[in-house]
């Protein structure tokens, strides 16, 4: 087993419309992360349905309700995709996102920082809790979304110039 993994992140139509991306971006960087993949995309509803459902299970998991509503905010916008690489990156990615609802979402984490809404509260006004971003969630996950939005020819294999995780 390799302890070098790559990871997708999306910055989604909410961050990318408050103009927070660099500022995340640059967490990542700092962390020393390496990026190999990054496009800006506004992908439709099969491409949105086969990530959040065939992929992720989302009907299954929170119902279809939360599925649609989701759904509907992830088109408001063009999103950021990116793989990042590093040493057992897919848990440290999550650790630096913070859990999935914002509110619960520790200080510190990007989430924490940058979002503050309840499940309850977008359940309650029937809108998708603006979250800012996807990281996923294991490794099955992370190499099955990459596969999934990115082509072989649009990630890049190459040393970063400072070497922190080889000799």
């Amino acid at each position: 087993m390799t302890h070098i993994q790559r990871t997708l992140v999306v910055l989604k139509p909410d961050s990318v419309g408050r103009s927070v991306v660099g500022e995340i971006i640059s967490r990542f960087e700092r962390a020393g992360l390496h990026i190999v993949g990054m496009k800006m995309v506004r992908p439709d509803k099969d491409f949105l349905y086969h990530h959040y459902e065939t992929l992720g299970k989302m009907i299954s998991r929170r119902g279809q309700k939360a599925f649609d509503v989701t759904l509907e905010m992830m088109s408001k916008g063009p999103m950021i995709a990116i793989v990042l690489e590093g040493v057992e990156i897919v848990e440290y990615v999550r650790k630096l996102v913070g859990t999935t609802e914002p509110k619960a979402a520790a200080p510190g984490t990007i989430r924490g920082d940058y979002a503050h809404m309840s499940f309850a509260y977008g359940d309650k006004q029937n809108i998708g809790v603006p979250n800012l971003i996807h990281a996923s969630g294991d490794v099955e996950e992370a190499e099955a979304e990459i596969k999934h939005r990115f082509k072989k020819d649009e990630l890049f294999d190459y040393d970063p110039m400072h070497k922190l995780y080889t000799r």
